[in-house]
């Protein structure tokens, strides 16, 4: 089969979330099954930066853009992926992330940024690009490639369309004069296409026109059918369910394996475990905290947003430093969730380490010398750090939601006996709910037996992308053949 992979960002070209682990290791297991699968993202300031080997394959005239836009070709980094950029300077061509300036800013001209990506996107899959090569399957991702199964449904295209939602509540949405701006069919604002609320809705056009429609695992598929997680779309979205697959998320175990990861002092496995203190003490010295024998580190490795219920974190802060446990903390975000947590190490200096930003390599340490990973998210449609954790052995405790409900098993009596306990879960979104976990999970980290067993069992998991490229690909034949 010909796929024609549709996302804003791939790692390791750029990332800002999941999005692009997903984009940058999905298609390469795809493409290990004999699929013919090619890539394609906007080129980016930063993308061209670190893209090797790239030469122009065509030029476009699209709609509403003055300058003829460039497809660059060339291979993703770390595998044969084909890659195709989509080279608009005007558009693409700026200091910031794919999404804000540098001040944290959502670009004002989003809409037309990704309504430019968007044709680029259906003028490949309709062949106008002139590459001799013309997809079956156009799998698109998260709003920002949105308006293209809409696109290929206006066109008569051949081409079939999946659509995967990786988190519902980003919905790029514009009011009725930045419609007006893009020049699209005006049929589109309606209720039936893509007007929301009295705004146009990116990621409607995905809903309602996609053949076929994905979350990033089994329970949000669920989950964003109801009022709580729907975010207003959860009517549409079950009247669609008889197109809607959960699949998981898989990870890329050839960059997340702590035997062979290179970003962490001490490699180890599940047979050299003790090697895990060496990492530990790494990054008690990266953060400046003292060595504690005995003592718990947890970690958290997130943006600093509510959905992540950090505020539940900096909420149960004395509680845990009571317990004489230590915290490290990696990510950016809220400006006030970033205060809070500059003040808690001002306030906890031996207990709370502060990171405000993002650090691929500190995340591996993070991983590796942690003993326990929160993540008490309000949802999460997949998450793929308590997957890592796992694999590292730093036991994950987490809120049942999403692909967190999927992937951690909690540890009981009976979990222990059958050797299925992986995590520690909790149900309700509060801080006495999350405290009530992390104080389960430091008795048994009192117990090394049970410790022991626990993290040999996360360690012993497999959510490789393979199983969910096989997934994938069965999902496309059945969409081909019916």
């Amino acid at each position: 089969m010909k796929i024609l992979f549709a996302s804003s960002e791939a790692h390791p070209l750029i990332k800002t979330g999941g999005l692009a682990d997903v984009s940058g290791s999905l298609p390469r297991a795809i493409l290990s099954q004999r699929q013919d699968i090619r890539l394609i993202i906007p080129a980016y300031r930063k993308v061209l930066e670190v893209a090797d080997n790239m030469v122009l394959a065509a030029y476009l005239e699209l709609e509403g853009v003055n300058n003829p836009v460039r497809i660059l070709s060339g291979r993703l980094p770390g595998g044969n992926v084909r890659l195709y950029l989509v080279d608009s300077p005007h558009h693409f061509d700026r200091a910031g992330n794919p999404y804000t300036t540098r001040a944290g800013h959502e670009w004002a001209d989003n809409a037309e940024r990704f309504t430019v990506f968007c044709r680029a996107i259906h003028a490949l899959a309709m062949n106008i690009a002139g590459l001799d090569w013309q997809p079956d399957i156009v799998h698109c991702n998260d709003w920002q490639t949105g308006l293209v199964p809409a696109m290929l449904v206006d066109s008569g295209a051949a081409a079939a369309s999946v659509f995967t939602i990786h988190n519902l509540a980003y919905q790029g949405q514009y009011d009725w004069k930045t419609f007006k701006s893009l020049h699209l069919p005006p049929e589109w604002w309606s209720m039936e296409a893509m007007e929301f609320h009295n705004k146009f809705s990116f990621i409607k056009g995905g809903l309602v026109f996609a053949d076929w429609l994905t979350t990033v695992s089994p329970t949000y598929a669920e989950e964003i059918r109801t009022r709580e997680f729907g975010c207003g779309l959860e009517g549409l979205l079950g009247h669609r369910r008889n197109n809607l697959t959960g699949i998981l998320n898989g990870v890329d175990y050839s960059v997340w394996n702590p035997g062979r990861d290179l970003r962490i002092p001490i490699q180890y496995n599940r047979r050299s475990l003790f090697h895990k203190r060496e990492n530990k003490h790494a990054l008690l010295e990266h953060f400046a905290l003292p060595r504690m024998d005995g003592v718990p580190l947890l970690v958290v490795i997130s943006r600093l947003v509510e959905q992540k219920g950090i505020d539940l974190v900096i909420e149960i802060l004395p509680d845990l430093v009571k317990q004489g446990a230590q915290l490290a903390v990696l990510g950016s975000g809220d400006k006030s969730l970033e205060s809070a947590l500059r003040k808690a190490a001002r306030e906890y200096p031996e207990h709370v380490g502060v990171h405000l930003d993002y650090d691929e390599s500190l995340a591996h340490l993070l991983e590796a010398g942690g003993d326990m990973f929160l993540m008490p998210s309000r949802f999460e449609p997949c998450g793929l750090n308590q997957i890592f954790s796992l694999r590292y052995g730093t036991v994950p405790i987490v809120r049942v939601t999403g692909g967190l409900a999927d992937t951690v098993v909690d540890t009981t009596p009976e979990t222990l006996e059958d050797k299925t306990a992986t995590g520690f879960c909790f149900h309700k979104a509060s801080a006495t709910a999350l405290w009530n976990a992390v104080q389960r999970t430091i008795r048994y980290y009192r117990e090394p037996d049970s410790w022991s067993r626990i993290i040999d069992n996360g360690m012993r998991q497999d959510f490789s992308w393979k199983r969910s490229a096989e997934r994938y690909i069965a999902l496309y034949r059945q969409i081909l053949n019916g």
